[in-house]
């Protein structure tokens, strides 16, 4: 009889089995479909037949979407959707899917080779899908390579949903498939087909193949997967059978799919590891790479391995399991990858070890932690522990975590992947699969092949929440009982047997019972029956034609028992006889039924009563009496005996025939459960207390397994010397454990008092404990007793820490006080009790006192929580005292602390995790914040540590620990581990640093992968790193060399420079006739603390797309001419050689190289970043520059330019933060490059090749370095009140490296050392940050005479003969006579300041940031903020302004009726008029503090040239008129309330047109000041274009001289007909563009231009925001759109060429593109550091200008 369908089921019938979604939509026709852009359709060759190709450099706008509209829906069903397409060779493309889940939430899912890593919101989900050809070094995100195939893309919508935002999928709404691929068609199905199999030959396996219409052609004789690529996402269905996988499975190419932002494994065939980015890898390797890989052998104890390819680090047994996923309840599907013929599988939050590869060790192992042990058991019950079928191992949970233990040796091993406490365990008859499920709803459950440990399906139960699951003998039934959303008790059988073979999971039937169900077994002889338990009933199940069915056992006048278990009995020969089958069932009343299963009746009933013999020690068993009897929560039952456990604590073995008891053991609480191994020797029991053993039946002893807290764990500590570890948890319980056994030792329990916080005695066998009633006591190890108790806190103690030698204790508690104590003798005693120190309330924390490692200081948090105090230790002295609160000043609330630790003594970093999320990281003496980590997880952190070595720091960050790579400035990010199911409370390294302990729900013990540094001192040490040749190796290796820790203080090491020639010394104390100006500023360092390099904003990444042309390309549209600015913001970043004449400078992204006599400037292009700063070689040959990290490099990038060629030789990447100095030796031979303040990385490069020689982490920031212009082997840095020396020596053919740090003495007071240079020999003088200026005997290594210099930091200092010049954030450059401070060193201290005397001062106008001088500092250019480059005269006492640019933003650029001049204006408020030949500065009109928004110049028909006129706006709202001629204001007049933002005259020049942000256009007369008319039309929007032009109006119907548009921000634009004379103005037409809710644009909204087209006066183009990123050309005659020309980005700048038809359209990407109307061709320029908001085409079209920020760019237009 046929079932007939439910309605829902009728109601997509007609989707089944699958459907053709081009066919149903008839996508041919675009009537319930539409296509945008360059779609077509074409004939494949590879699939004979046609295909939609769409293609297009904007996916956006070219696409086939269905249905038509999207108010409409697909409505389509099917869990699977299959894509057929092919991408585009070199192109990128994305496929947008809107689905909808059950409670209708909308949600768009989106795959793409854009993105590069996966992105997630609450409605959007974001997977980078790249396709590729396997390269050795290969990046996961690009476009799509050349040969790229036709891919069948299989998602399956269901898991999507459930994996990553936990929905329940409802159907398919809409498909949007973008540029650039083709495409072939589109299916729904709720079938998984297998694409590469034809039925015939896979008849006999347990998949389906690809119907015939959705099938790609395979040639006779050839392979699917030659041919084609199939992805399955996510991957659960990858359920192929292995071994026809290794036969065919040989495509050149990967398939990349990201599903989550963690790390995921893919193997790769490779003799080595990889390391594998964020997207997880579905890729097969070649053949022959799989024919060298060894077959896996099995071990008696496999280790659970998680993937193929294993570093050396972690080759030992544990996954090392860890997650980036930052929430816990992560239900995720597995990643089933088949590779080399075996699948391997794991949990998609979990990243498999897998090793960086790199010749140097250093970085981060990945992982760096390995699961090694756990301590605890239970956690969602204890009734869970099982026997593996050969008796050797126990397999049991411990909160999230599956134990596996081997009983004989202790050893575990772990499968990992729940994120909640496993509630079910079950194991099949041969030990091959697993099954458990965890507990919070919906209920997630996990099968595993036990013996590899991977977890080879994820699936949702039906069930709520499971409660027991129950194998069948041979795995191929799987059962379990729980609870559905209503709470009623529901059975569920699932088929199992083909997931081992890569079939799926099958539910083969499922039932509801009112019934109570304890208790859920499969037989052992029949597996299609099964047997339950619960209160009042006996249950007999049996599975048959998909339905399962129970009868109940007639249990007479025990119908109203309690059962709580069951147990089958076992046959002795193993060959059990169905008719022999007994059930035993047992009871809370002490009843155990015996069951006859085949006639379901009771054969016995006996009951436990428990009696005591007199004299006997323990009571003696009757049976089958009246009486209390004994509750038995458990049995177990073997072919000879039947093990019992009760609630009174006892487990007790009996004959059969329940005679007397064999043998009893009692425990220290009830006993949950018991299991008899399959020989019958060993019972496994289980408490509630959390105690888990055996016992021996033969030898009569018991073995404790595992013990356990039964609440979470708050704090531990650890001794060394015994390997100990304390833990104290809420269950009132102290616990001593055994490090190496995990065995506990000792526990003192407190049924009154809680313990709270713990701490060893650094040396002896004692520890500290603090209670809840404020005691601190302390316990000897040895005598196992409280030897001394104080009780000076009235609050429950909240910290606890002692010093590394034991001498003080340290106690904090809730009531803010703070105690220190004396443990000098073993009757230890309070020193001093401080209230109100620590801040109250705080919970108990072992972060919550921290003292440093030297012993010295002691940091809390406190007084309140927005406060850190750092005090000494033996003094209680307050120190420092941090605000925490004022850190944050982002943030809109109070920022709090929440825990402290410190680095190790040598860096003096104290670590404060916050409330908002962040670790900081600051200077423990000064407070100055160093660095800072946000949002290390999104609640705050209890814990956190430092490793000694500073390598990695460890954080309890919610459910998880992460791991950061402390001694990297720029980190990845960190690894996060999961396992705990609950917040981690502590983590701590051990006193070895080899392991880490995580404590929360239960302790784990973590193995450190990290390989011992010995050879390596505090971060910065060089390592033993080879480097071959070329610049490719060393950037790798440099960038590795920065992030090596050091384990002590800097000291003299060993490295390998190029060997160093000999500079001639002059003779001591003379008059330093040596040329030692700074040509490229290698004596002068300019990190000045008034001011630090900060590279520009920049509003978008810098474009990469092809066809973008560099600056100077010659022979294209376009040749950059000139470069107005100079870049105030880098620092020496300017260089001049008098003898030579060579004259350079920075401007943005370039290298602007002038002739100071001619004017004609040369530009050297290719930094991706603003350039920092810059250096000339000694010879004048070579020139470094260096450049900060872009979005689009890892690295800072340095180019090595030969000058005479001006070609870039070289380029390095040494950093991974900005360049800050750079300097050659003055032999040339080597060259020091110095990382910023976040890097703070020194490097030493050898000039021959550019090979790294030495790279060194400082352990402080430096400001600036300098080599010894006497000695090329002397080397000398300066930061915060510190002076390092480094010395490289030579003997023979090894080179050393000496380093030697002197303090600032105390009385020169002179704060942070910003800036250096050297001077006659020995003498070095250096620059503070408080204007002083020191100078230092650098033989002697002290500072012998200091003065001031200035008010402010100096930020320069440069020295030749006896001249000294200072420059300073003051603006002040002055000149020093220091002759005779030579003489002065003699004296040492006793050296007075008077014989220093200043000859000469100049004040600039902004920071001094560069210098270069001659040798007799007579003349000089100097260099300052305000982006001025001046020259300077000390004989005329003159400066002359060389360079000059706007300071800030420009506005707006006009020129000259006769191009003569141009005029530019800034939000520094000035007005420049520029000399257009030579672009030199000829007029400056400035208004102190306003902004001027827009400019003007005058028509030529207003007059005589010397009339010419400039109307400028103001942030105001005035309106000023400045006469050229005149060079003074004519003018002001307010004609607006609010800041204009556009000017423009009439063509007559007689009025004046302004309008403002608030949407009003007012008409002035420029010679009277009067506004004779206001139009509002636009009100409510600012004004962002008034454009005027002369046309006859007769066309349009109207009159008028003047034609004039104004466009506003809301997307409008007024047309207007006027004749100012007669007072005349018509609207001729308006014009509304519609804008999306949301536009592509970064952090603001493109600006609406428009303007009439100067070739066609019918014609007006338009850019602003809109639903396409496209220039709009409308017809004023026809009024309508004639022409859209598409663009890559939304246009922030627009101007149109007088002469042709070309257009200039600039963009947020730092790109300029240029657009030929007539010919349909563009071409885009790239030399911009920031937006292109400013783009003006001269009245002749010759030159075009563009401007970014403060730069301007001036381009020729070839062929005018």
């Amino acid at each position: 009889m046929r079932r007939e369908p439910r309605p829902a089921e009728a109601l997509t019938a007609w989707q089944h089995p699958f459907l053709n979604v081009f066919r149903h939509f008839r996508v041919d026709e675009w009537k319930r479909s539409a296509k945008q852009g360059d779609v077509a359709v074409v004939t494949d060759k590879t699939l004979k037949g046609a295909v939609y190709r769409i293609r297009g450099s904007v996916s956006a706008a070219n696409y086939i979407q269905l249905p038509k509209s999207s108010t409409q829906s697909l409505g389509l069903t099917g869990r699977y959707l299959y894509v057929l397409f092919r991408p585009l060779p070199s192109k990128h493309f994305v496929i947008h899917l809107d689905v909808s889940s059950k409670d209708n939430q909308v949600i768009r899912v989106s795959f793409s080779n854009l993105f590069k890593e996966f992105k997630s919101t609450a409605t959007w989900l974001q997977f980078p899908l790249v396709l590729e050809a396997r390269t050795p070094q290969r990046d996961l995100v690009g476009l799509a390579p050349s040969g790229a195939r036709w891919t069948c893309l299989q998602l399956d919508l269901q898991d999507v949903l459930l994996v990553y935002l936990n929905r329940c999928y409802g159907h398919l709404k809409s498909i949007r498939l973008c540029a650039s691929l083709l495409v072939r068609n589109l299916y729904t199905s709720d079938l998984c087909f297998e694409p590469a199999i034809s039925g015939a030959q896979w008849a006999k396996l347990p998949v389906t193949p690809m119907p015939r219409e959705m099938a790609f052609p395979v040639p006779k004789g050839e392979s699917w997967h030659d041919r084609y690529i199939h992805v399955r996402f996510p991957s659960e269905s990858l359920k192929v059978p292995s071994k026809p996988i290794e036969k065919s499975c040989s495509p050149p190419e990967a398939v990349l799919l990201g599903p989550g932002p963690q790390p995921l494994p893919c193997p790769v065939a490779s003799s080595k590891p990889v390391r594998f980015s964020v997207s997880p890898v579905v890729q097969t390797p070649s053949p022959t790479a799989q024919s060298g890989r060894a077959a896996l052998a099995p071990r008696p104890f496999p280790e659970v391995s998680l993937s193929q390819e294993r570093s050396d680090a972690s080759n030992a047994d544990g996954p090392g399991f860890h997650s980036l996923e930052p929430w816990a309840q992560l239900e995720a599907s597995d990643i089933h990858t088949a590779a080399a013929g075996t699948h391997v599988l794991t949990h998609e939050s979990a990243e498999v070890p897998v090793a960086r590869t790199g010749s140097c060790e250093g970085f981060l192992p990945d992982p760096v932690l390995r699961l090694k042990g756990v301590i605890g058991f239970g956690g969602h019950g204890t009734r869970q522990a099982l026997w593996t079928p050969d008796g050797a191992a126990v397999v049991y949970p411990c909160h999230a975590v599956i134990v596996v233990l081997l009983v004989d040796t202790g050893e575990q091993r772990f499968f990992l992947g729940h994120t909640d406490k496993v509630s079910a365990l079950a194991l099949d008859g041969s030990s091959s699969l697993l099954a458990s499920a965890q507990a919070r709803a919906p209920s997630v459950m996990r099968l595993w092949d036990f013996q590899t440990g991977r977890c080879l399906c994820l699936f949702r139960s039906p069930m709520h929440v499971v409660c027991s699951l129950s194998f069948s003998d041979s795995g191929a039934l799987l059962c379990g009982v729980g609870k559905d959303h209503h709470g009623r008790t529901m059975v569920v059988a699932w088929g199992t047997g083909q997931v081992g073979l890569g079939g799926e999971v099958v539910v083969l039937a499922k039932a509801h019972t009112d019934f109570d169900v304890q208790a859920f077994r499969v037989t052992f002889f029949d597996e299609t029956r099964m047997a339950s338990c619960g209160q009042g009933s006996v249950r007999l199940w049996r599975l048959r034609g998909g339905v399962l069915r129970s009868c109940p056992v007639d249990l007479g006048e025990h119908h109203a028992l309690q059962f709580t278990d069951l147990a089958f009995k076992q046959a002795r020969d193993g060959c059990p006889e169905p008719s022999a089958a007994m059930l035993f069932v047992c009871s809370r009343s002490g009843h155990i039924l015996e069951i006859d299963c085949q006639r379901m009746v009771v054969r016995h009933a006996r009951r436990l009563l428990p009696t005591r013999t007199p004299g006997g020690p323990h009571p003696q068993k009757q049976t089958f009496s009246s009486g209390p009897g004994i509750a038995i929560s458990s049995l177990s039952v073997s072919p000879a005996m039947c093990a019992v456990g009760s609630e009174d604590g006892f487990l007790r073995l009996w004959p059969l025939d329940f005679s007397s008891v064999l043998l009893e053991a009692e425990h220290e609480g009830p006993v949950s459960s018991v299991c008899v191994s399959p020989d019958g020797l060993r019972v496994l029991s289980a408490t509630s207390s959390g105690h888990l053993g055996f016992l021996d039946t033969l030898s009569r002893v018991y073995h404790m397994l595992a013990r356990s807290h039964t609440a979470p764990v708050l704090a531990l500590a650890m001794e060394q010397r015994r390997g100990q570890l304390a833990t104290v948890s809420q269950d009132r319980t102290v616990r001593i454990w055994d490090l190496a056994t995990l065995q506990q030792l000792y526990d003192f329990t407190s049924s009154e008092d809680a313990p709270c916080a713990v701490t060893f005695h650094p040396t002896r066998p004692t520890f500290f404990c603090g209670f809840s009633s404020g005691a601190v006591r302390s316990f000897s190890l040895e005598a196992a007793e409280v030897l001394v108790e104080h009780t000076c806190h009235r609050g429950a103690v909240t910290g606890l820490t002692a010093t590394p030698d034991g001498r003080l204790l340290f106690s904090s508690c809730s009531q803010g006080s703070l105690a220190q104590y004396s443990c000098a003798d073993p009757q230890w005693h309070v020193l001093r009790v401080a209230a109100d120190m620590v801040c109250p309330d705080a919970p108990a924390s072992p972060s919550a006192l921290a003292v440093s490692r030297d012993g010295r200081l002691l940091a809390f948090v406190g007084p309140s929580r927005c406060t850190v105090t750092v005090m000494g230790s033996a003094s209680l002295d307050e120190l420092l005292r941090v605000d925490i609160g004022t850190l944050d000043l982002a943030s809109s609330r109070l920022d709090s602390a929440m825990a402290v630790c410190f680095g190790p003594a040598a860096l003096g970093h104290l670590l404060v995790s916050t409330s908002s999320n962040r670790v900081v990281v600051l200077d423990a003496v000064s407070g100055r914040i160093i660095r800072e980590l946000p949002g290390v997880h999104p609640e705050p952190c209890p814990s956190l540590t430092l490793s000694e070595d500073a390598r990695f720091l460890l954080i309890a960050a919610g459910r998880t620990i992460k791991v950061w790579d402390y001694a990297t400035q720029a980190s990845p990010g960190p690894q996060v581990y999961i396992g705990h199911s609950e917040p981690v409370q502590a983590v701590a390294f051990s006193p070895d640093q080899q392991q880490v302990l995580s404590a929360g729900d239960a302790v784990f013990l973590w193995d450190v992968l990290a390989p011992t540094e010995s050879d390596q001192s505090f971060p910065g040490a060089p390592p033993a790193c080879k480097t071959g040749p070329g610049a490719g190796p060393l950037e790798d290796a440099a960038s590795r060399a920065s992030e090596l820790p050091r384990q002590q203080v800097p000291k003299p090491c060993q490295a390998s420079p190029p060997r160093l020639g000999v500079c001639a010394r002059p003779p001591e104390g003379g008059d330093g006739a040596r040329d030692t100006r700074n040509s490229g500023a290698p004596r002068t360092t300019y990190l000045a603390s008034c001011k630090a390099f900060t590279p520009a904003r920049v509003s978008c990444s810098p474009h990469s797309a092809k066809g973008t042309c560099p600056p100077p390309a010659s022979g294209g549209w376009l040749r950059l001419k000139a470069v107005v600015g100079y870049s105030g913001n880098g620092r020496a970043n300017m260089v001049w050689r008098p003898d030579t004449g060579f004259f350079a400078y920075t401007c943005g992204r370039l290298v602007v190289v002038e002739d100071l006599h001619s004017g004609a400037q040369q530009h050297w292009s290719g930094h991706s970043a603003e350039i920092s700063t810059l250096a000339l070689s000694h010879s004048a040959q070579v020139l470094a520059s260096a450049s900060g990290r872009s979005s689009t490099t890892a690295h800072c990038q340095i180019r090595v330019w030969d000058v005479s060629g001006g070609l870039c030789q070289h380029l390095i990447f040494p950093h991974s933060t900005t360049v800050l100095a750079l300097a050659f030796s003055p032999d040339d031979r080597l060259l020091v490059t110095l990382g910023d303040h976040d890097g703070r990385t020194l490097a030493l490069w050898g000039t021959a090749t550019y090979d790294l020689v030495s790279s060194t982490r400082l352990p402080e920031p430096v400001h600036g370095v300098a080599f010894n212009p006497w000695d090329a082997g002397e080397l000398t840095c300066v930061g915060q009140g510190t002076v390092t020396f480094w010395l490289l020596q030579q003997r023979g053919a090894d080179i050393s490296l000496q380093v030697r740090r002197e303090p600032v003495p105390e009385a020169v007071g002179a704060g942070e050392l910003t800036s250096l240079c050297y001077g006659a020999p020995p003498l070095l003088y250096c620059g503070t940050s408080s204007g002083q200026v020191c100078v230092w005997d650098t033989r002697a290594g002290r500072c012998f005479l200091s003065w001031e210099a200035d008010d402010g930091g100096i930020g320069l200092l440069l020295f030749s003969g006896s001249r000294l010049v200072s420059g300073s954030s003051t603006g002040r450059l002055r000149l020093w006579a220091v002759g005779a401070v030579s003489e002065l060193r003699c004296k040492g201290s006793g050296a007075r300041s008077s014989s220093v005397f200043m000859e000469h001062e100049l004040v600039l106008d902004g920071a001094v940031v560069s210098a270069s001088f001659d040798d007799s500092v007579d003349m000089g250019v100097v260099g300052t903020t305000a982006g001025t480059l001046w020259f300077v005269s000390w004989a005329e006492g003159t400066s002359t302004r060389l360079i000059s640019g706007h300071r800030s933003k420009v506005n707006e650029v006009v020129f000259s009726p006769g191009e003569s001049h141009c005029a530019t204006c800034s939000e520094d408020g000035s007005v420049r008029v520029w000399a257009l030949a030579s672009m030199e500065l000829v007029i400056q009109f400035q208004v102190l503090n306003q902004s001027c928004l827009c400019l003007a110049w005058s028509p030529p028909c207003c007059g005589r040239p010397e009339q010419q006129r400039l109307a400028a706006g103001y942030g105001d709202g005035s309106l000023r008129i400045f006469s050229v001629s005149r060079t003074a204001m004519e003018l002001k007049m307010h004609p607006h309330p609010v800041a204009l933002t556009t000017v423009a005259f009439s063509t007559d020049g007689q009025t004046v047109l302004s309008g403002d942000k608030d949407g009003l256009v007012a008409v002035s007369h420029p010679c009277t000041g009067t506004t004779f008319r206001v139009l509002s039309d636009h009100q409510g929007a600012p004004i962002s274009t008034i454009c005027v032009t002369c046309k006859e109006c007769e066309d349009l119907g109207v009159e008028g001289t003047d034609l004039w548009l104004a466009a506003s921000g809301d997307q409008r634009v007024s047309v207007w007909a006027s004749d100012w004379l007669r007072n005349h103005c018509e609207l001729v037409d308006w014009l509304s563009f519609p804008m999306p809710a949301t536009t592509e644009t970064q952090g603001h909204l493109p600006p609406s231009l428009a303007a009439f087209c100067p070739w066609d006066g019918a014609l007006l183009m338009y850019v602003g925001p809109g639903v396409y990123k496209e220039v709009i050309i409308y017809n004023l005659c026809q009024k309508q759109v004639v022409e859209k020309i598409p663009l890559p980005f939304f246009a922030m700048s627009l101007s149109l060429s007088p002469g042709t038809h070309l257009l200039a359209v600039g963009f947020a990407e730092c790109m300029l593109r240029l657009v030929d109307c007539a010919m349909g061709t563009a071409q885009d320029f790239a030399g911009h550091d920031n937006a292109v908001h400013l783009c003006r085409f001269t009245p002749s079209a010759r030159l075009l200008f563009t401007a970014a920020r403060n730069e301007i760019l001036v381009w020729e237009v070839p062929g005018l």
